[in-house]
């Protein structure tokens, strides 16, 4: 058999690549800085290459450091579940994730059951409430959110950019026509995101309509009931996703073809300390892959 990496000088490193900090990842393995300098360095002995370089007590990822840590990595995955497979005595993994109720059943839902088939022991509390990200790292393990920024300070990854696009009743898209003018639309209300005021903006240029001043813009804090004031035919939404093609809702329609880039993305948030729970891990691992 191969000599092992002494593991917990694996753990040490690892630690300090996902948290980006050694002072962090020695404050999550109630080490002393210089205990965990002396565990990379272990590491370093053991591989015989150089990990980190150092300036005082700031360890810097070097080229060496990042193809060890993307050849090691998936295999500590690996060795996780495979450890979590044969274990009879590990309770259940719990995430408590907050999500956007559309992104929720449009994109999330009919994926989730490719998660469960992978890690049954994982099971998920959804929380659609406002202020999600006030709430990670409290009553919240991570969020995805739809942002054009996600404040500093919290770990973030990009998982998909949005496109902008309007989208009303059929017999509205009908009365205006496949290329309706400026008059036509000042004539209309307007439905958009309260959380998204930049996307109707984002719209209008696109299609050089910035002088346009509708009848009225109506807000809604909730992407699932703009969809359906649209239905009913009470404007015209203005949202981050074809709906049109995802629901295949034989009462909307959308207006223009072309899609125009969103202001927003979607983000998966949470603590960088959060990233080594169990349940976090696997949830930001599967949905960074699963490209929702």
């Amino acid at each position: 058999m191969r000599r092992l990496p002494p593991l917990r000088a694996l753990e040490a490193f690892v630690r300090v690549v996902r948290l980006g900090s050694a002072r962090a990842a020695a404050d999550e393995l109630s080490l002393s800085p210089s205990a965990l300098s002396r565990r990379v360095a272990n590491l370093e002995d053991f591989t015989g290459k150089k990990l980190f370089s150092r300036s005082g007590q700031v360890m810097r990822l070097t080229d060496e450091g990042r193809a060890f840590y993307d050849a090691v990595a998936p295999h500590l995955e690996s060795l996780a579940v495979a450890v979590e497979s044969q274990s009879e005595n590990l309770q259940l993994l719990r995430l408590r994730i907050g999500v956007l109720p559309l992104f929720g059943t449009q994109r999330l839902f009919p994926r989730l059951p490719e998660l469960r088939a992978n890690h049954p022991r994982l099971h998920i509390d959804i929380d659609t409430g406002p202020d999600p990200i006030d709430r990670v790292g409290d009553t919240l393990d991570a969020a995805i959110l739809l942002s054009t920024e996600p404040p500093k300070g919290l770990y973030r990854v990009e998982l998909s950019k949005n496109t902008v696009h309007a989208i009303c009743s059929k017999a509205l898209a009908e009365e205006l026509g496949p290329s309706p003018t400026i008059e036509d639309l000042s004539q209309q209300t307007f439905l958009v995101h309260t959380e998204m005021p930049l996307s109707f903006g984002a719209w209008k240029n696109a299609f050089g309509l910035s002088d346009l001043h509708p009848n009225a813009i109506d807000h809604y804090d909730s992407g699932q009931l703009i969809l359906e004031a649209a239905a009913q035919g009470l404007g015209i939404a203005i949202l981050n996703d074809d709906y049109t093609k995802r629901l295949n809702d034989p009462r909307l329609a959308g207006l223009f073809d072309t899609p125009v880039p969103s202001p927003y993305s979607y983000f998966f948030v949470c603590r960088p300390a959060d990233l080594e729970s169990r349940p976090v891990r696997i949830f930001h691992d599967w949905v960074v892959a699963a490209g929702l």
